[in-house]
């Protein structure tokens, strides 16, 4: 059965932060992984939970959320901001290939 960590990090990062905006990125692709693995995800969420919250303590809050789903999880990229941030620049970094990609 495919993307079940995949639905896992969307209903609990729903359950978690109520996101305004939630996009979940499977880029297991881009490394030398299995076909069809789960293990690189990139996480753009949106929720005004952050407000007044640094990065570092959304980050937290994120992996808190994920808790031992994060065991099933090689790499997390995270873009967290609340309405204001995001409307003031929504820009997300694209990622890169794996170095050891074939």
């Amino acid at each position: 059965m495919k993307n079940i960590i995949y639905k896992k990090i969307i209903e609990k990062l729903n359950n978690a932060f109520n996101p305004l905006s939630l996009k979940i990125i499977n880029e297991s692709h881009m490394h030398n992984v299995p076909e069809d693995s789960e293990s690189h995800f990139k996480i753009v969420i949106v929720s005004d939970t952050f407000i007044k919250e640094s990065m570092v303590n959304r980050h937290k809050s994120i992996y808190k959320s994920l808790g031992k789903l994060m065991n099933d999880i090689h790499a997390l990229s995270i873009h967290a901001f609340n309405e204001e941030e995001f409307k003031k620049n929504p820009m997300v970094l694209e990622s890169p290939q794996c170095a050891n990609k074939k």
